[in-house]
């Protein structure tokens, strides 16, 4: 990883009303513990944490990567109660070309469909592309997981097409991944629909 993307990935603390997210640490385990070991959440997903052992392999992962300067992770942190609920990144950083992927992002049932995943969203899209300079920001999703292919279009972001067989996942499944963006220019208009879905949702109320 050239030493222009480790610099682009500097640790930063990103908060908001809702969450919090903090650079992810292995102090973050125990309480992410509380949300994390739920087989729901791996169904269609890469990752599988199913035991305690599990969520420590994958932080631990998550900081190698972040100390090779491969990717920013996160700890969802709900602001009201200090609970971590959840994780998210940055990734596959590209400096010469501006582009920056979002993902590895899971959360807590509970939070799940909240205005907590809205905010983080906008959090790590504001630094995107108002901190990093970023010209395009990248999402992606299992083809098979409409709830995240729909999340991902709520906020704004643009269906680009899908990789066939790209990915092996647990089971020996092929996955195909769908792929999303946002590019510099339209993120004033994402900016201010997500602010305006920010403003008028309670704390704990969905986010459609």
């Amino acid at each position: 990883m050239s030493t222009e993307s480790a610099a682009w990935l500097r640790p930063v603390t990103l908060e908001g009303r809702h969450v919090r997210l903090e650079p992810l640490a292995a102090a973050h385990v125990e309480s992410l513990a509380r949300v994390a070991l739920d087989p729901e959440l791996w169904r269609l997903t890469v990752a599988s944490l199913l035991t305690l052992d599990d969520l420590r392999a994958y932080v631990d992962e998550a900081l190698r990567e972040a100390a090779a300067g491969a990717a920013l992770p996160f700890a969802t942190v709900d602001v009201a109660t200090g609970q971590a609920i959840g994780s998210t990144r940055f990734g596959n950083a590209a400096p010469r070309d501006r582009r920056v992927e979002i993902g590895w992002t899971w959360l807590g049932r509970d939070w799940q469909r909240t205005a907590a995943n809205t905010e983080a969203k906008r959090l790590m899209l504001g630094h995107a592309f108002e901190t990093m300079g970023c010209a395009r920001v990248e999402l992606k999703t299992d083809a098979l997981n409409h709830r995240s292919r729909n999340a991902i279009l709520r906020i704004g972001a643009r269906e680009e097409g899908t990789l066939r067989k790209h990915m092996l996942v647990q089971g020996g499944r092929w996955r195909d991944s769908v792929y999303f963006s946002i590019l510099d220019d339209e993120w004033p208009a994402v900016r201010a629909a997500l602010d305006q879905k920010l403003a008028r949702e309670p704390e704990s109320a969905p986010v459609s």
